[in-house]
């Protein structure tokens, strides 16, 4: 028997939601080697309503650009992204397996990258803070992403 939190926390973090996140976020990132390692940063980030707020509203044109270093310019809200990691790893296997199932991205195991795949009948959702964060993390290396963020892949 499950409690009603766990219920809650069930509909809210569930891996058909988070799927889309991470298609998205692999539709938009680029010039990434080894970007199956950054998979894990996905759902933490974008879940987390600060953060969420700021990468969706990241600017991307040739007038202003959002980077990285003004998206995460406040570091002590990065305190807790450890252990968001360490809670959602399961999470994002199990929506990386969704989008596999459903056709939406491709694992190479040899480079250990993600691609996308066109879209197949089930329709996919863009969701613009995952592809927000897959821009702000293209052409930066796996290395550079997670000494930003002060966090170690597990």
């Amino acid at each position: 028997m499950t409690s009603l939190a766990d219920a809650l926390y069930q509909v809210k973090y569930n891996p058909f939601k988070y799927g889309e996140y991470l298609a998205s976020f692999y539709a938009h990132l680029v010039g990434v080697e080894n970007n199956l390692l950054v998979a894990q940063l996905v759902i933490p980030l974008c879940s987390y309503p600060v953060f969420y707020y700021k990468i969706s509203n990241a600017k991307f044109g040739p007038r202003s650009k959002s980077t990285i270093w003004t998206i995460f310019d406040d570091r002590t809200q990065l305190y807790d992204l450890q252990e968001r990691l360490d809670g959602f790893k399961e999470l994002t296997d199990q929506s990386l397996q969704y989008c596999l199932i459903n056709d939406w991205i491709e694992i190479d195991a040899q480079k250990l990258s993600i691609s996308t795949l066109p879209t197949s009948e089930t329709a996919l959702y863009i969701h613009k803070s995952g592809a927000n964060l897959g821009k702000l993390f293209s052409h930066l290396s796996v290395v550079e992403i997670y000494a930003f963020l002060g966090v170690t892949p597990r």
